[in-house]
């Protein structure tokens, strides 16, 4: 068997590829392991058989040309002597914020995704264009460049100025739909004085884009839930000789961005019987409602433990008709009658990340309210971990610390557009190279494909498929969908992450708990507080959020504890509400008869400030508030239960907790270790206790990351100390803070000046801590895919890992 994996250091290879029976990279064959058979895995362009002969159906084009009068296109902000003269649209930028605002005005109901923005004109001067578009009916130019300063716009590309029309592709690096794409806004040039003539601006739709290469291996959405998917046309077919396991069913999920009817069908035959025999039907389903997966399950036991071609056919009326087959993969039922899967590894893993969660709001960690009984019954079910640390205090940075078990400084993740090197291998590519099916559920754009954390899930649903993505309380219906994911991969091994977002801004909760501990009477005042308040926030994020400083509340004559204390009333309602849902998870997986073969992790990315330093949200500093946070395990055929460990540890140490109990090899150069030895006392191995870090890196200043953007600090806790060290200083603050960890677990009292030597022993570990992380840094993309083939590489950027 060929084994393939991501290294740390930086050599990327494919992912796992023609894996008749998928094992853990560095077990050995003779141990069992989960058996899956990843279609996208073995598929190659040459099992595709009857592709059209026609032409390349024509798609209609949406483009913008200017030489006609000016009736879907004016100049915005910061244009001047805007006039089409020759076919072109020509213009002067008078500031280095120029906009043109360009309308659609038909297609607005078109559901397609934006593969891409094309433009060709001419520049003078500048360095980069850049895109941006909106959905509403109306919209305020000036206003949506005021937001840039906080939001820069991600969509862009580098200029070449200069006499020659070029022609630039800008790639969204978020998913649009064309309903989003009422007003396109362009930023020619970031030149003042530079002038520009535009020919054209075409929006390529995911649909014209994919008829004009081969069927193939792609990452596909319907409906903002995503898939590893094989992309096919109608009337093509794709065979696939396969040698099944022992109690074979092929899980998989059907679908279409066509407006007319796609038939898709499946036909399977031994192939010693190729030729001889007819192959029978498993499927033919005609879909004819586009952009919505339909989930199969089919039996595949006639042809158990054999060696059998699958066929994968498209139909329809007009031949490269598109179609989707996501997420194919054959599995291996448990065979019926036989003992549920011993208690050496669980079946399932299922890892919940509550957003924006303190741990001193919860009961179990002594808060005075109940606001999750829930929480509280599970952690005595398990182990609570008092003293869990974060890497980060803003989910962009904390999360892929997290997938990775590497410090931020090692993988790199510090601002709003970055993306995850390709050579990380993440915990869900780890579970998936197992054999196990791999499902996400993404509350917030940074725990999705966004940030590259799609690695290694067969399945991803990304925020904006929710009912409200204006909502942060997701928890419910994500949990619904997760039970029906469960209900199907009942007999399966199955990694799971559920990042609910609930905790989070907006605070008010869902009824009835949105009245649980905040009065009713006080809300329409609290709103009015808050458009006074939004007037004089200096930071345009903050302002953004509604997130005000206790003297920026001072300012607008609000009184700060009353304010903070009606939005603690709705956070902590809010926690409340997420408990409920999680009650409902581990009802379905009783019902399933899963709870305890299912090993259950629940702990939050960081937590959230309510004026301890006299802010609020999060991301901003590396104090307790932001960095301390829950952390319970729970596995009751595997772990002992009522366990509570003292000892300081880090978000680095859950993923090589989570493969260990797995039995699954962790990857090369994690830096976190196994929590086991403090979850069973009587481990072989022992505890190696070493400090525990946190960061908060300097940003670009208006890069959509949490501010100040000119501060950086780094926290070590060791021997029952915490230093900050602030290498970059907060205006007239201290280079140095050291608290008493225990005692003061909010740092509110710096006792720096009354122990130099404890901060000189601390900042010197610091450093060398620093050193370390920053020597492992992950190389960009750009250099460590110079080594790939063309097909490679091409199979890396259709999957979204590399852009």
């Amino acid at each position: 068997m060929h084994c393939t994996k991501l290294s740390q250091h930086g050599a990327i290879l494919l992912p796992i590829v023609a894996l008749a029976t998928s094992v853990a990279c560095g077990r050995s064959a003779t141990q069992s392991a989960p058996t899956a058979i990843r279609l996208v895995d073995v598929f190659k362009p040459e099992m595709v058989a009857g592709s059209p002969a026609t032409a390349r159906r024509e798609i209609p084009r949406t483009e913008w040309r200017f030489d006609g009068p000016p009736t879907t296109w004016e100049a915005g902000v910061g244009v001047t002597g805007l006039a089409a003269r020759d076919g072109r649209l020509v213009g002067r930028a008078s500031t280095s914020f120029p906009v043109l605002h360009l309308q659609r005005t038909s297609g607005l109901d078109n559901p397609d995704l934006l593969h891409a923005v094309e433009v060709r004109m001419r520049v003078s001067a500048g360095t980069e264009v850049s895109f941006n578009a909106a959905g509403a009916e109306k919209i305020d130019l000036d206003q949506t460049v005021r937001q840039a300063a906080a939001f820069p716009w991600g969509t862009k590309a580098a200029l070449m100025p200069g006499d020659g029309v070029q022609t630039y592709t800008l790639t969204p690096l978020q998913h649009t739909a064309g309903t989003g794409l009422r007003h396109l806004m362009l930023r020619p040039t970031d030149a003042a004085g530079a002038t520009f003539e535009i020919e054209s601006v075409r929006l390529i739709y995911r649909k014209e884009y994919l008829a004009s290469i081969p069927s193939g291996v792609t990452w596909q959405g319907l409906k903002e839930v995503y898939r590893e998917s094989i992309a096919a046309r109608s009337p093509e077919s794709l065979a696939l000789t396969l040698t099944l396991p022992d109690h074979p069913w092929l899980d998989l999920g059907i679908g279409t961005i066509e407006d007319g009817p796609v038939t898709f069908s499946i036909r399977a035959a031994l192939s010693r019987d190729s030729g001889r025999e007819q192959p029978r039907p498993l499927l033919e389903r005609t879909v004819t409602t586009s952009h919505r997966w339909e989930p199969l399950a089919i039996d595949l036991a006639p042809f158990a433990g054999q060696s059998t071609t699958l066929t994968l056919s498209l139909a329809a009326g007009d031949p490269g008709t598109l179609g989707f087959w996501g997420s194919p993969v054959v599995r291996n039922h448990r065979a019926a009658g036989t003992a549920p899967q011993a208690a050496s590894r669980p079946q399932g893993v299922i890892l919940v990340q509550a957003d924006t969660l303190r741990r001193d709001h919860l009961g179990v960690y002594g808060y005075a309210r109940e606001t999750a009984p829930t929480i509280r019954t599970l952690a005595g079910d398990g182990t609570l971990f008092r003293n869990y640390t974060t890497q980060a205090t803003w989910t962009k940075v904390s999360t892929p610390t997290l997938m990775t078990s590497l410090y931020p400084s090692t993988h790199g993740v510090a601002e709003f557009y970055d993306h995850l090197p390709a050579s990380a291998t993440t915990l869900a590519e780890s579970f998936r190279a197992a054999g196990y099916a791999t499902v996400s559920f993404s509350s917030v754009l940074f725990t999705g494909q966004f940030t590259n954390l799609h690695k290694g899930f067969e399945e991803l649903h990304e925020d904006g498929s929710v009912a409200k993505p204006e909502s942060s309380k997701t928890s419910r219906e994500f949990v619904d969908r997760l039970a029906a994911w469960l209900d199907a991969h009942r007999d399966t091994p199955f990694f799971a992450f559920l990042h609910v977002f609930d905790p989070h801004d907006p605070y008010e909760p869902n009824a009835p708990y949105n009245t649980m501990w905040a009065d009713p009477a006080k809300k329409e005042e609290h709103e009015r507080q808050l458009k006074e308040v939004r007037k004089v926030i200096k930071d345009p994020l903050m302002r953004l959020f509604g997130m005000a400083s206790r003297e920026e509340l001072v300012q607008a004559k609000v009184d700060p504890d009353e304010y903070v204390a009606y939005d603690k009333d709705w956070y902590d309602g809010s926690i409340r509400g997420m408990d409920v849902e999680i009650a409902r998870l581990f009802e379905r997986l009783r019902g399933l008869g899963l709870d305890d073969r299912t090993l259950f992790v629940f702990l939050s990315d960081h937590g959230e400030e309510f004026h301890e330093h006299g802010k609020m949200f999060h991301g901003q500093t590396v104090y307790g508030e932001l960095t301390q946070t829950p952390l319970i395990v729970r596995w009751p055929a595997g772990l002992p239960r009522g366990r509570v460990v003292d000892e300081v540890v880090q978000t680095i140490d859950v993923m090589p907790t989570l493969l260990d109990l797995s039995g699954i090899p962790p990857p090369a150069g994690i830096q976190g270790q196994s929590l086991v030895p403090l979850l069973r006392p009587d481990a072989s191995n022992g505890w190696r206790r070493r400090p525990a870090i946190s960061e908060k890196a300097r940003t670009a200043a208006g890069a959509g990351s949490p501010p100040p953007n000119d501060t950086e600090s780094y926290a070590i806790v060791d021997g029952g100390w915490k230093l900050i060290h602030n290498t970059l200083r907060p205006h007239g603050g201290p280079e140095y803070e050291l608290y008493d960890f225990a005692k003061d677990p909010l740092n509110t009292t710096d006792v720096a000046a009354q122990h130099a030597d404890v901060v000189a022993r601390l900042g010197k570990a610091l450093d060398g801590w620093h050193q370390m992380a920053t020597a492992a840094k992950l190389k960009p993309d750009a250099e460590t895919t110079k080594t790939l083939s063309p097909l490679q590489l091409q199979r890396l950027r259709s999957l979204g890992y590399v852009r």
